[in-house]
């Protein structure tokens, strides 16, 4: 009985939580929705997320591009097939590589800081000044915050490409000894506008989840510095197995026969 009282009681949290977040949801979007706007508060947080996020991003997908080519040029040479490597690295990385790794890198740096901002101010009272004041603090919080996620991870997601792409570029010309007009011949006749669509999709979802976990766990902390630290953590594991889970039923939305 201890046992199935157990799983009863964490079903239950579950079911809470999950209810919790669904209309925490709905009310974020239908404030994204509803005037008034705080533009500025939507511009200062799409650089924050977007301007600011760009040195990790590209690094990231520059290296990834690198060892992508590397990696597919020693699997490929088995059997002969280096011909296929432009095609493969171009596709993986609009598909697949480019959005994921972006999002995982932007999840780490900005899921974790909106946690830790809105925390922040859940535990010193400044979210309930905000309602005092007469002012909505998911509109003022949370509505720019989803706005800017979905916005600036499909940009950060079209330079992540270029520049992984551009990495692959670099190995196989200077390493590999490919011809380099042959090489950009074979990308650009082998990528189609559904890759890079099915990208930009993954990108924007993933933008949206990363600041819905960083605002949801940052606006329901509590418990002080300690809290705060908990929902940080909780943002960024939540918004990278969401990242993974989405990942899977965008690719199979597009992709499945």
């Amino acid at each position: 009985m201890t046992l199935l009282q157990l799983l009863g009681r964490t079903f239950l949290v579950f079911l809470a939580n999950a209810g919790n977040l669904a209309l925490f949801t709905a009310r974020g979007v239908s404030h994204c929705v509803r005037p008034p706007f705080y533009w500025r508060n939507f511009l200062r947080q799409l650089v924050e997320i977007g301007y600011y996020s760009l040195p990790v991003v590209g690094l990231t997908a520059i290296f990834t591009g690198m060892v992508l080519t590397l990696q597919s040029h020693t699997g490929f040479a088995r059997f002969s097939a280096e011909s296929v490597i432009p095609n493969v690295v171009v596709v993986s990385i609009t598909r697949e590589l480019g959005p994921v790794l972006a999002g995982l890198m932007v999840a780490g740096r900005v899921g974790a800081a909106m946690a830790a901002e809105i925390g922040t101010m859940r535990v010193t009272e400044q979210i309930d000044a905000l309602s005092t004041l007469s002012t909505n603090p998911l509109k003022y919080l949370v509505a720019p915050r989803l706005l800017a996620g979905l916005v600036s991870l499909p940009v950060l997601v079209i330079v992540a490409d270029s520049i992984g792409i551009f990495g692959g570029y670099l190995v196989a010309t200077y390493k590999l000894d490919f011809a380099p007009g042959a090489y950009l011949t074979n990308t650009r006749e082998f990528l189609e506008v559904m890759d890079v669509v099915s990208g930009l999709v993954k990108a924007a979802a993933f933008g949206f989840l990363i600041a819905l976990m960083g605002c949801y766990f940052g606006y329901n902390s509590k418990g002080g510095a300690q809290g705060v630290g908990t929902a940080t953590t909780n943002a960024v594991v939540a918004a990278s197995i969401l990242i993974l889970s989405f990942n899977y039923l965008i690719t199979e939305l597009f992709f499945a026969q």
